[in-house]
Formats: C-alpha cells, structure tokens, sequence
C-alpha cells in the first residue's frame, strides 16, 4: 500500500497530516483502504462518520453515545450526588389521562 505524506504546522497546537492514498474497487463500489496504523491510533471500530464540507470529506470514527457514562454515575453515587430530579411517583396515579 503506498502513501505519500505531507505533514503541515498551521499553529503551534494544530498540526495536519494530508495522505494521499488509493481508491480500491470492493466488489461493484470502490472505497478507501485505511492502515492499520490509523485504524489503532483513532480508535476506529466498525463504522467511521462521514462529514461532507465543500470540496473536502472528512472521516472520523464514531465514539460511543454512552461513552464515560459509567464513570460518571459511580462518580455521581459515590459523591451523594444522583439523586432524582423527577419523582418516581406521581401525585395521583388514579388519574383519567393515566387510564
């Protein structure tokens, strides 16, 4: 697989790497082929997204929605701060709208 690099500093902190690659005939459609490399170093799963700009695509891997949650809520209880922000009963649950 061959790629040619370019390596561009717009600011101290901001640093773009442009690649040029290959398009690759997969069956009746073409794609691109990633490396391995990439794949590790932006953590890329099974789907990536895709964000279409005027004359550019973009392609960046798909966190998870969830992702952090978990840490979040034991940091929460253990903290004493999960409480309910609306009650798990209702006032009258006899109510016409209710049946």
């Amino acid at each position: 697989m061959f790629y040619r690099i370019n390596v561009i500093t717009l600011y101290a902190h901001l640093i773009y790497i442009l690649m040029e690659t290959s398009i690759v005939k997969i069956g009746n459609s073409k794609g691109l082929r990633l490396s391995k490399a990439i794949i590790e170093q932006y953590n890329i799963q099974e789907k990536v997204e895709l964000i279409l700009e005027k004359g550019r695509i973009i392609v960046q891997p798909i966190e998870k929605p969830r992702k952090n949650w978990e840490k979040a809520f034991k940091e929460m209880r253990d903290s004493n701060n999960d409480q309910l922000l609306i009650s798990d009963v209702f006032d009258n649950e006899e109510s016409e709208e209710w049946k």
